[in-house]
């Protein structure tokens, strides 16, 4: 599984959920932990509370009560998800067809390789994201 963090310019950051790892409350807090570090050191324009916010899909360990409460106390406010998408953020009918369009019909060695693949891929895919939110 594959989480991807990205604003308007591009990818932010991107991190592979282990094999075997549930994404659940404890995991994703970590994430969010490291994508605030991420936020920081990549575009620090953005780092006072408030300058970005979240959107995520409706996965219980996304609203899960504890996770808006550290998205709350660290200033970030969370974009409303969609009523007619309650499990899919807009941008994944953008961003994951381009992931299996190129590696469609096609065989890897092992995990690593699909990882591989998959981050030259994302690395590919051009920075303006803006028709996610239209």
């Amino acid at each position: 599984m594959l989480i991807v963090i990205f604003d308007m310019e591009g990818i932010v950051n991107y991190e592979y959920v282990p094999q075997g790892q549930t994404v659940n409350l404890q995991f994703y807090l970590q994430v969010l932990k490291r994508l605030r570090l991420a936020v920081s050191r990549k575009m620090p324009q953005k780092q006072p509370a408030g300058a970005w916010a979240l959107h995520h899909d409706n996965a219980p360990a996304h609203t899960v009560h504890s996770i808006q409460v550290f998205l709350a106390s660290h200033g970030n406010p969370v974009v409303q998800q969609s009523v007619y998408y309650p499990d899919k953020a807009p941008c994944y009918f953008r961003l994951y067809p381009e992931l299996k369009t190129v590696m469609k019909e096609r065989r890897f060695e092992d995990i690593d390789a699909i990882k591989k693949n998959a981050t030259s891929t994302l690395n590919t895919i051009p920075k303006n994201f803006q028709k996610c939110f239209q």
